[in-house]
């Protein structure tokens, strides 16, 4: 059915305000979680769908299609959760883990804690965990060293989120990835450029401000950390396979879905022979996640290698795959609506350079941020938002990925209602206004991302829209 008339600014535009009022009061007032919360954005803008002559079908029609795009990377999503599993299963990522906290030296303690919080986030693809189990450790170390907690947690929070953001098993990464149409690792890529700058900056300032800290400390949490992997992994060169396998296939130019799915078999395989768990248990962790009750060795597990190990499985990531239909469901009738034309057609007026169109995306997602406090709500509303104006404009959308990253997924950390600030608050114990100051990269990001707007520095661009969709999958 055709539409009637186009939506009015004020229709369009009450949309994303209708959103935002029923995210903030609902989220951060009353802690509803944000899932439904999207669902009730949808259906306003339904009503505005309505009031501009659509039926239910035009929507249905329009959901589908917005979700059709999303496919591809729901498939990544999910194998990532395989992978997570099977590779805990395996022993790779808790020999990355364990390799990594081996690195702590207590006279650079600070730049120390970035490097392992960054090794362990980005292998189990999830800041949070990282932040929860070598994290914590690293809080302890510190007060036993009388460093600032508020300096430690600065170091330990930035590094988790690093790690996380240049992971291609994370959640948030891989949403970006799929918003922009984006490759995976052309993402990540294109976020080396402010995450590296941002990050040595930090590890100078790290370096020293800890210089005063250098004496021993009791290292026990680490080492009885070690401990417990070593008595449940055998860590021979045979925990790497998964690994190889996974980065020989991208070599190859495999697909990724198959890469991972091959690496995977690779895991089940390494731990049944190589850590005689059951075979059986080696599917089960690619579908429910690694278990503590799978270790078939006589060993006591304590609550922060419990922790640890039980991640991934393909249930793992049912919420973030929950979130993206419920936010597509938004996104595809704001579309089909007109609404999304109607307000891109008045940010044009406005927008006239590459740079004043980061500058919007960084804005719009610092507002979304400081609003909803969830990143992948910021990622998904701006990113529709603003998707087509850089094809317009012949910028690849890896700008705009990065800068959805850079707005949002890094900048989370630091809002004190925001999931994450609630989050690294109770796990560390330190408040958001005692770290802030020292996750330095995380507020650098912008920093870089509004310099390379306006200078034009790594800003790439492409000849045509269809040059773009080649560059980035081809």
């Amino acid at each position: 059915m055709d539409m009637k008339r186009k939506p009015t600014l004020l229709e369009a535009a009450s949309t994303i305000i209708v959103m935002m009022i029923l995210v903030i009061v609902g989220f951060v007032v009353f802690g509803i979680p944000v899932q439904p919360l999207l669902i009730l954005s949808a259906a306003y803008a339904a009503v505005i769908a309505w009031r501009v002559g659509l039926r239910w079908k035009d929507l249905e029609e329009g959901i589908t299609e917005r979700l059709g795009t999303a496919m591809p990377t729901i498939y990544i999503i999910l194998c990532v959760g395989i992978i997570v599993g099977t590779w805990m299963y395996s022993g790779t990522v808790p020999a990355l883990i364990y390799y990594g906290l081996k690195l702590l030296n207590p006279n650079y303690f600070l730049v120390s804690a970035f490097i392992i919080s960054a090794i362990t986030s980005m292998a189990t693809g999830t800041a949070w965990g990282s932040a929860s189990t070598a994290g914590i450790a690293l809080i302890a170390i510190a007060h036993q060293l009388n460093i600032d907690a508020g300096m430690a947690a600065g170091a330990i929070i930035a590094g988790a989120v690093f790690g996380d953001k240049l992971s291609p098993l994370s959640d948030t990464t891989n949403l970006a990835a799929m918003v922009t149409n984006v490759n995976i690792f052309s993402h990540i890529k294109a976020m080396l450029w402010t995450t590296i700058p941002a990050s040595l900056v930090g590890i100078v300032v790290w370096f020293f401000a800890g210089m005063s800290h250098k004496s021993g400390a009791d290292k026990s949490q680490i080492n009885a950390l070690l401990h417990q992997i070593e008595g449940v992994y055998h860590l021979n060169l045979s925990v790497w396979i998964p690994a190889i396998v996974i980065i020989t296939c991208l070599l190859f130019r495999f697909s990724t879905v198959p890469a991972m799915l091959v690496s995977s078999v690779a895991a089940i395989l390494v731990g049944a022979f190589n850590h005689h768990f059951k075979l059986a248990d080696g599917f089960k962790a690619a579908f429910d996640g690694f278990k503590p009750d799978m270790i078939t060795h006589n060993i006591h597990l304590n609550e922060k290698a419990s922790t640890l190990l039980a991640q991934g499985g393909m249930m793992s990531m049912t919420q973030v795959i929950v979130t993206i239909f419920c936010g597509y469901a938004f996104a595809g009738i704001v579309e089909k609506s007109g609404c999304l034309t109607v307000m891109l057609d008045t940010i044009k007026d406005k927008v006239r350079s590459p740079g004043t169109l980061i500058l919007v995306t960084i804005v719009s997602g610092l507002i979304m941020v400081l609003a909803a406090g969830v990143a992948s709500v910021v990622i998904i509303v701006v990113g529709m938002l603003l998707y087509d104006m850089y094809d317009e404009m012949h910028l690849s959308r890896t700008n705009l990925s990065r800068t959805l990253e850079d707005s949002g997924t890094m900048i989370i950390p630091l809002i004190p209602w925001g999931t994450s600030g609630i989050y690294y608050t109770q796990q560390l114990g330190v408040d958001v206004y005692s770290y802030f100051i020292w996750t330095v990269p995380c507020y650098l990001c912008i920093v870089f991302a509004l310099f390379y707007a306006f200078t034009g520095w790594t800003i790439k661009k492409v000849k045509s829209p269809e040059e773009t969709h080649y560059t980035q999958h081809g």
